[in-house]
């Protein structure tokens, strides 16, 4: 199969002109129709040569997405799931805030890493998207959003799959997605959120970015970690914490602590007050966000009562620690990570 025309970053596709005999300013060129003015085929490049265009159509293909459904919630968040050329199938999120729409993207198809309390893993790892096929979900959402003369603001890499675990993919996304002549995105308006891949955090810290991290940390220590994220026995606690010390170190950017909330597990005061603790005694710039789980059917979990959230947050902030309770969106439309999926993979198994 051919590579998609999305998977080569601006010097790649530089490199790959000069190679085959065309002058390297007609990246800009291409960078501009794919991206800017987002056309899904190599014969509307019309300042392009006949040449060029063919040889273009002979080396690359553009991605396919099949939106198999969407569903909009009630405030305005607009979840697809879309169908690969393989017939796999992931989910995309276009979000609505009150300063901009934000995009959180796929970049695999399942996942491995195993939280017990999430939907993206069930069923396993299928396989790697590529970077163009991540590309590919922002390109779509953005045409969604042209038909009324808004743009994407920011992105979140949060949707299904370990991002970590399909690096070179990833970053060959966050390049486009932040260069001049793509789609322009200002790099600290990009999340990325891992469940902790310690080799890929140090890695990611000498990448020399502003893009913002996430880890998805779920629990003050070993133990508890372990049982909510088997990825915990690979990579274990203080592992990630000192591999998330050097990432600040590097590069002098805050760290977001990804906390899902669960009911009569994690969710008590002293999990909060342990939490704190451990952030301040690494001395870590960080802000820790609260996330009530969402109810997932084949999970065995509840959502923390809406008074115990309060005291966890609560807990934090009296230790000095940065904490918000996120917001939620698209509860109404299975917005947890995976369940649209899931909810198809099940339909086609009948």
């Amino acid at each position: 199969m051919k590579p998609f025309i999305y998977d080569l970053t601006f010097d790649q596709l530089q490199v790959w002109l000069k190679e085959n005999g065309e002058p390297a300013f007609r990246a800009g060129q291409i960078f501009d129709w794919i991206y800017v003015k987002r056309v899904m085929s190599f014969e509307e490049m019309s300042n392009l040569s006949k040449g060029l265009r063919d040889k273009l159509m002979d080396n690359f293909q553009f991605v396919t997405l099949k939106e198999i459904t969407h569903m909009k919630s009630s405030d305005g968040t607009i979840k697809f799931l879309f169908g690969l050329h393989d017939d796999n199938a992931i989910e995309t999120v276009v979000m609505k805030h009150n300063y901009g729409n934000s995009v959180c993207v796929t970049t695999q198809v399942g996942c491995r890493v195993g939280c017990t309390f999430c939907a993206s893993t069930l069923g396993g790892l299928k396989r790697n998207l590529t970077g163009g096929e991540i590309v590919a979900q922002v390109v779509a959402a953005q045409k969604i959003l042209d038909e009324t003369n808004e743009r994407v603001s920011s992105i979140v890499i949060m949707g299904i799959g370990e991002p970590f675990e399909n690096y070179d993919a990833t970053m060959v996304f966050l390049r486009n997605m932040i260069h001049e002549k793509g789609l322009n995105i200002g790099q600290r308006h990009i999340t990325v959120s891992t469940s902790g891949i310690v080799p890929s955090i140090y890695k990611f810290a000498e990448e020399n970015t502003q893009i913002n991290l996430a880890i998805s940390i779920h629990a003050p220590n070993d133990k508890l970690r372990s049982k909510l994220m088997p990825v915990n026995r690979r990579f274990p606690f203080e592992e990630v914490m000192n591999s998330l010390k050097f990432y600040q170190e590097k590069t002098g950017r805050r760290i977001t602590f990804e906390y899902a909330l669960i009911g009569g597990v994690n969710d008590q005061v002293e999990h909060a007050e342990e939490l704190a603790d451990v952030l301040q005694r690494m001395d870590m710039l960080a802000h820790v966000n609260l996330i009530p789980v969402n109810y997932v059917p084949e999970r065995n979990y509840v959502r923390t009562p809406r008074n115990d959230i309060f005291k966890f947050h609560r807990a934090l902030v009296d230790k000095g620690i940065n904490a918000t309770i996120r917001r939620e969106q698209g509860h109404d439309i299975a917005a947890a990570c995976g369940q649209l999926r899931s909810k198809h993979m099940e339909s086609n198994a009948r």
